[in-house]
């Protein structure tokens, strides 16, 4: 039975990943400061014997007496509304609550897995992206508290595991969805579903042309688990290749939903990535990991759990 410690546990991926792994036989620490996390994620578990919740922010030391065999690093802001919000705090977490979980690895002589983003890529210039792509990214733009702290964060990574041997990994998270997003939250899928099934008018920003990859949350969970359970140190893109427009996304919730909302068109946000599509060549061969969930079928889940949660 591995001691696992899930940071950011309380959010959208990090209390599935909590549920999956204690699901694995493991005992899980949650930590939180519940800044964009929900203890109603996790409520039900707080009962078993094999998990515990700690309140504390990651920008502040980590102090924990028993053993910790790996760390799953989900602590930060990851909608453009929430790292916004305070972005110097989002920049801290993404340099001081590493650099904390990475000393706490290296005392506990842990794995610690980084969760990055797609959005070190930027506005990308090439499509798909592949790992070995550096990027185009605007280091003074409303987004670049995210991008370059998610890119600064990967740099730290790498600088303790070559000065201290920790053993590091990093998954690139493409755009992911599922049960226990946050409606409010921002994020495309969240914002049409709740739309929709309110029958409000769906906003699209720009002309919809942006093109977007969606990931089920369960297919993430598969990845980013091999992934740690690797022995690959490098960044590896976890994502479903499947490339559609925003509009296109916005029609098939419309249809699945049965809506009666109108797309209705706002002007674009500042550096509003125009392309997201992964490049998994790399997890499909290390890791032998493909997504399983065609979009539609998790969109269903997806919003079956919204309108659960409507009631």
């Amino acid at each position: 039975m591995k001691r696992i410690l899930i940071t950011g546990g309380a959010g959208f991926i990090g209390s599935n990943l909590c549920e999956r792994l204690l699901q694995e036989g493991n005992y899980v620490i949650c930590l939180d400061n519940l800044y964009t996390g929900y203890l109603k994620n996790i409520n039900h578990l707080l009962n078993n014997p094999q998990f515990e919740f700690i309140n504390h922010d990651i920008i502040y030391p980590i102090e924990y007496n028993g053993k910790i065999d790996q760390i799953y690093n989900m602590a930060c802001p990851a909608s453009p509304s929430k790292y916004q919000q305070d972005p110097i705090y989002t920049l801290q977490v993404n340099f001081q609550g590493v650099f904390n979980l990475l000393e706490l690895a290296k005392t506990k002589n842990a794995t610690i897995l980084q969760s990055s983003t797609s959005e070190i890529y930027g506005e990308p210039e090439k499509s798909p992206q592949s790992e070995s792509y550096r990027g185009n990214v605007n280091t003074i733009g409303i987004r670049s508290c995210y991008d370059e702290g998610k890119r600064l964060a990967e740099t730290l990574m790498m600088e303790y595991h070559n000065k201290y041997n920790v053993d590091i990994r990093i998954v690139r998270i493409f755009n992911t969805y599922g049960p226990k997003m946050d409606k409010n939250d921002g994020r495309v899928v969240s914002n049409f579903i709740n739309q929709a099934i309110n029958n409000v008018d769906i906003t699209l920003y720009g002309d919809g042309q942006q093109t977007r990859s969606f990931c089920y949350i369960n297919d993430q969970l598969d990845g980013i688990i091999k992934l740690m359970n690797s022995d690959y140190i490098y960044p590896v893109n976890i994502g479903n290749p499947y490339e559609l427009t925003v509009k296109m996304l916005a029609v098939i919730i419309i249809r699945l939903t049965g809506s009666q909302s109108n797309i209705v068109y706002e002007p674009l946000p500042s550096d509003d990535p125009t392309n997201r599509n992964p490049d998994i060549t790399k997890a499909t061969q290390l890791l032998k990991w493909d997504p399983k969930y065609e979009l539609e079928e998790g969109l269903i889940k997806t919003i079956d759990y919204f309108v659960m949660k409507n009631k």
